[in-house]
């Protein structure tokens, strides 16, 4: 949770000038951290409930056995499920994210895919949860996988939601 108060949010500027899913997509695929670590975000859904992901092993981001960094594996993760929330619940709550969890499977190795889908029913759970005014805290799990569709990471974060006021 940040400093500030559970009632303020805020979008920076370049984020907040990125505002279809398409722009956001290659606008976060350019942003240096993930380019640098080759993320690359392939596609964000136009009612903002499906991403999908890619990391390309590389060099710089490989670790000293050769296959890519859990902390890239963290990184490349770490937007989308609070992102989903806030576009999907509106500017009437306060999403965080709030902790993560990680479990390495098997060595990531070449080219490593992710998605976060969220679905009509989980949504409503937690606007219905968070308009009781109490903070909503809930898991999501995400599976980094390899080309030949096997686990290689699981990585689960737990959402903070509030509604604002």
């Amino acid at each position: 949770m940040p400093r500030s108060s559970a009632t303020h949010q805020s979008v920076g500027p370049i984020k907040r000038a990125l505002t279809s899913p398409k722009a956001l997509a290659v606008g976060m695929s350019l942003w240096p951290p993930y380019l640098g670590a080759g993320v690359q975000v392939q596609e964000i859904s136009p009612d903002w409930r499906r991403v999908r992901i890619s990391i390309r092993a590389r060099p710089w981001t490989s670790n000293y056995v050769g296959t890519v960094f859990g902390g890239t594996m963290l990184s490349a993760t770490d937007p989308f499920w609070m992102l989903i929330l806030m576009k999907n619940l509106g500017s009437d709550y306060i999403v965080w994210d709030r902790q993560v969890e990680a479990r390495f499977r098997k060595p990531g190795h070449g080219h490593l895919h992710a998605e976060f889908a969220m679905d009509q029913e989980t949504l409503e759970e937690l606007r219905a949860a968070a308009d009781t005014g109490e903070r909503v805290l809930r898991w999501f799990s995400t599976d980094l996988k390899n080309t030949d569709g096997q686990v290689v990471a699981t990585v689960r974060r737990e959402i903070y939601v509030k509604r604002k006021g």
